[in-house]
């Protein structure tokens, strides 16, 4: 009965032992294959991985172009804007041996000059003055270059310093990540009927976009039913389809009065509004630009000195011009210029044409009633058509996320004067400080050179500088 007992213990030990046996072999097949299996799992994600980070990420350097990735790396700063000041930026970063990337939201160099300027356009200034870095005017351009020369030397100068902006990229935001200390610019490219976003991380952020990126539009009650045309300055090519008609110019500024002379040449009936107080100036004095005279005696005299000079040089020239409703501001034309960034009105024929009654200086426009128009003085005339002379402005706040630097109004805290270039976090501002070509000029110059400074230091150890950026960057996407 024992012995029985003991056998029974026995035999089912062996039983157990043999059932865990295989039990343990099952699991350490399975464990085996399971291995085999994570194996192959991290072999294809690893694979996946590499993948999915050669598509997503490109180092571009002077030799390589960018591929319309989701995310690309850009080895140097990202210019947004190939208009003027862009394109003398890459220039002068070009001469320091410095990779960029330019944006362009159109499809070509310029494009306010090429696409939203009247066809008489030329340039106030003399070409000395509105030539970009490295590159004067050629010797054959007149003093003062037509609109067609000067688009005709941004291209030569974008083709003699390789600048090759990506177009049709419409930045849609640009951001600061404080994390990777790098900025993220996204844009959105609609060329081709294919929607494309790309996301541009970079170390350099400069806002080349200008004072004149965006139309201004009045807000003037009933506008919107006025039965005529209305069109805004940067539409206008030519007073030629306007001639026998009655048009009414909105804005005496340097266009207003520019558009109101080409109205005028081509027969048409123009009448100009004039709101506010307005500097009106002879382009030239004595043979000598205006302008050009203004900036000898300012080595030489104080500002407000300089403007008593130019009134009284102007009086001389043009006469009262008060008694035609152009009065001007208490404050001087430098003076002006200087302190609120206002630029005078280089007379080049329009005053003329006031004087002779072609061109009706009218004040400000209250309401449209139909095709009528009522003025803040009582007066109501009949117009055919609208010319808005309105002016430009930026479009800054619209996509960059900052605030520190660039005020509400899309300029530069700083803007006005010798600063308003250089921000915090590689951030940096090139044609917001109201001086025209040759301040944008000015402003490419030292951005370049502070850029370059950083960047010759450390081409030292470039391998170190382009792995430590690039990892921040991944670390970001993923």
């Amino acid at each position: 009965m024992v012995s029985s007992f003991y056998i029974s213990i026995i035999t089912s030990k062996h039983y157990l032992h043999s059932k865990f046996k295989t039990i343990y072999n099952i699991t350490f097949i399975a464990s085996i294959s399971l291995y085999k299996l994570n194996l192959q799992l991290l072999k294809l994600v690893k694979e996946n991985f590499k993948e999915k980070m050669e598509n997503m990420f490109r180092l571009i350097d002077n030799d390589q172009e960018a591929a319309t990735n989701r995310c690309i790396w850009v080895n140097g700063p990202v210019i947004v804007g190939a208009g003027p000041s862009g394109l003398a930026t890459a220039a002068c970063l070009r001469e320091q041996s410095v990779p960029f990337v330019v944006l362009e939201r159109a499809d070509c160099i310029a494009s306010l000059w090429q696409k939203r300027t009247y066809d008489r356009l030329k340039l106030h200034l003399p070409k000395q003055f509105c030539q970009l870095p490295k590159m004067p005017f050629p010797e054959s351009f007149p003093e003062y270059p037509t609109k067609r020369q000067f688009i005709d030397y941004l291209e030569s100068y974008a083709s003699r310093f390789d600048i090759s902006p990506k177009f049709n990229e419409c930045v849609q935001t640009a951001r600061f990540d404080e994390t990777s200390g790098l900025w993220r610019v996204k844009t959105v490219s609609d060329a081709e009927s294919t929607r494309t976003e790309v996301e541009y991380i970079c170390r350099w952020l400069v806002v080349a976009t200008g004072e004149n990126a965006e139309r201004v539009m009045p807000e003037i009650e009933g506008l919107s039913e006025f039965t005529g045309e209305v069109v805004h300055a940067c539409d206008y090519k030519s007073g030629e389809k306007f001639a026998g008609k009655k048009v009414l110019v909105v804005g005496c500024g340097n266009s207003g009065m520019e558009v109101s002379l080409d109205l005028a040449n081509h027969l048409a009936k123009p009448s100009m509004v004039v709101r506010s107080s307005v500097h009106v100036m002879p382009r030239e004095i004595m043979g000598k630009s205006t302008f050009e005279l203004a900036m000898k005696m300012l080595k030489w005299f104080p500002l407000w000195l300089v403007d008593k000079i130019l009134l009284v040089l102007c009086w001389f020239v043009l006469g009262n011009i008060e008694k035609y409703g152009l009065k001007r501001p208490e404050m001087g034309p430098m003076e002006l210029k200087s302190a609120k960034g206002k630029t005078p009105v280089l007379d080049i024929g329009a005053l003329e044409k006031i004087r002779s009654g072609k061109i009706d200086v009218v004040p400000g426009v209250k309401r449209f009633i139909g095709n009528r128009v009522e003025l803040v003085n009582g007066e109501e005339l009949d117009v055919d058509s609208v010319v808005l002379a309105t002016g430009y402005r930026s479009n800054v706040p619209y996509w960059l996320q900052e605030s520190e630097f660039f005020a509400k109004n899309g300029f530069p805290k700083t803007a006005i004067g010798n600063s308003g270039w250089k921000g915090r976090t590689g951030l940096y501002a090139v044609g917001f400080t109201r001086r025209g070509l040759s301040g944008a000029s000015m402003d490419a110059v030292n951005i370049a050179q502070d850029i370059g400074s950083v960047w010759k230091l450390e081409t030292k150890q470039p391998t170190k500088r382009s792995t430590a950026s690039h990892r921040r960057c991944i670390s970001q996407q993923f």
